[in-house]
């Protein structure tokens, strides 16, 4: 188990790396033969092919690399990768979780919905939740080489998804005080970046002074690392000094959560429940409590919120029970007959229709045991063209078609090794809580113009149910209503017999 936490290590802490700035310590020559050795002995000994040619900070740096990778296990993981085991055509089940762990927003008893929202609300103002974001991705697709995070989406007030997010994760403290007495609540937010995003998200929150919230309340950690691996099973070099490597994936989240320092700061904080989701849903309801409600009562240690299925070839991966355990199953596994399949409780909606977004509510307690499990998580192929050096000549290689893995674990991972008992899910209204942000504008798609006109067409919404009036003209649409004026629609009496001439902006009360 050891071996396999350490996997994680090398760019969870970003100094090994060299990603703070910081000169790596010089290993003494009997340290660096020992780890020479350790890579000879497993068949991996080429990564220190140029080593004489390295300056003394480039070799130390390739010590601290490779100090923090175990060769063996990487030959385990390369060797599975590579000479996959013949799969057995055992026959797949497939079915809906069933009632017991499930909710809908969509067809709730509205009591129901105000009890969850109660009861998270009073775990929210006891201290006792947390916030993980998962926000490694850069913003490439979008035409952006700043972290996604940092996007601007084109909303009037020109707020990047981060400080989107921060805000309400301020509204919501501000309610839970509201609800509690007054006194202080700490929604704590820990930032899960990527190598390439550590340094750029750490100076944008500087640069915007944490958006309001407290520096000490927010915690940037990375996610690790793995090496990628050539076709023929061998560690690939990005340079004569420095080995290849790749993020591991977004289930590299349970990891990185423990050699980060975020578990023990969130057991010294008396931390009971965690919501973790991704940077680029804008519509995101941080820390909700209705979310943290729904698992709290149904004492569970994994809970998912998922959105209804548009149509049966909507490419989506699915969340079901498979062979009997809780799984997420992608679109393409599934046959046409089955996607297209209806309830028979309610004949005009699908039978399979909870679509992931990738939106989960952790217990402390289950992240407790992660060393118990963490090993038996899988590693998924990918096959890549993967720009290195030559081990045996030093020169440069731009490959015209995969030449190598990169070997990645998903968060969803673990839900088949959770008890059905501990695993629940909570449907929720696509347009008021999912909208990704994955491609370039003008795709029409997920694109940040559809993440914009969501955003603008929830405040009308929200504005329109508390009794105001948005007047509209042909395609000026929509109003902003700002996080700090409200979480989820709530506190907006004050518009009532308003007329708001759309598009526009509501940033405070007037």
């Amino acid at each position: 188990m050891a071996g396999v936490i350490k996997d994680a290590v090398s760019n969870v802490l970003g100094k090994i790396q060299g990603t703070t700035g910081e000169t790596p310590r010089e290993p003494s020559a009997e340290e660096f033969q020992t780890l020479q050795k350790k890579y000879n002995d497993a068949g991996q000994g080429h990564v220190f092919a140029f080593v004489d040619e390295l300056s003394t900070v480039e070799k130390s740096q390739l010590f601290h690399q490779l100090s923090n990778f175990d060769p063996t296990r990487i030959n385990e993981l390369a060797d599975k990768a590579l000479n996959p085991p013949k799969a057995e055509q055992a026959a797949v089940t497939l079915e809906p979780l069933p009632d017991v762990a499930t909710a809908s927003i969509l067809d709730s008893d509205p009591s129901d919905l105000q009890k969850w929202y109660n009861a998270g609300l009073k775990e929210v103002a006891e201290n006792k939740v947390a916030v993980v974001l998962m926000a490694g991705g850069q913003g490439t697709r979008l035409g952006s080489s700043a972290p996604k995070g940092c996007f601007d989406i084109g909303l009037l007030s020109e707020k990047s998804l981060f400080q989107l997010q921060a805000q309400r994760i301020a509204k919501l403290q501000e309610l839970a005080q509201k609800a509690n007495g007054g006194a202080e609540v700490v929604i704590p937010w820990y930032v899960m970046t990527s190598g390439p995003t550590r340094k750029p998200t750490e100076e944008f929150f500087t640069q915007n002074n944490y958006f309001g919230l407290k520096e000490s309340n927010i915690m940037i950690f990375e996610q690790g690392v793995l090496p990628c691996i050539s076709n023929e099973g061998k560690i690939m070099l990005e340079s004569k000094g420095k080995a290849a490597v790749a993020p591991d994936g977004n289930g590299g989240i349970y990891q990185a959560l423990v050699v980060s320092g975020v578990r023990e700061d969130m057991r010294r904080r008396g931390i009971k429940h965690i919501h973790a989701y991704c940077v680029d849903n804008c519509l995101v309801k941080v820390a909700d409590p209705v979310f943290i409600g729904f698992s709290a009562e149904k004492d569970v240690d994994i809970a998912t919120k998922v959105v209804r299925k548009r149509n049966a070839t909507e490419s989506v991966g699915l969340i079901l029970l498979k062979n009997g355990k809780p799984d997420v199953v992608e679109y393409s596994e599934i046959d046409q007959e089955t996607a297209e399949a209806r309830d028979p409780k309610q004949p005009d909606v699908l039978k399979y229709r909870a679509a992931n977004i990738v939106n989960h509510y952790y217990s402390f307690r289950f992240l407790e045991s992660i060393e118990n499990w963490a090993h038996q998580l899988p590693h998924h192929v990918a096959r890549k063209k993967i720009g290195c050096v030559d081990p045996e000549t030093g020169d440069a290689v731009k490959p015209e078609k995969p030449n190598g893995v990169k070997l990645e674990q998903f968060v969803f991972d673990v839900f088949p090794m959770t008890p059905l008992n501990k695993f629940a899910s909570i449907e929720v209204r696509r347009e008021d809580e999912f909208s990704p942000l994955k491609n370039a504008r003008g795709t029409g798609q997920d694109d940040a113009d559809t993440s914009r006109a969501d955003i603008m067409a929830q405040g009308q919404r929200w504005i329109e149910a508390a009794g105001g009036v948005v007047i509209t003209e042909g395609e000026a649409v929509g109003v902003e209503v700002s996080p700090l004026i409200s979480y989820g629609g709530e506190n907006l009496e004050f518009l009532k017999g308003r007329e708001i001439k759309a598009p526009a902006i509501l940033e405070k009360e007037e």
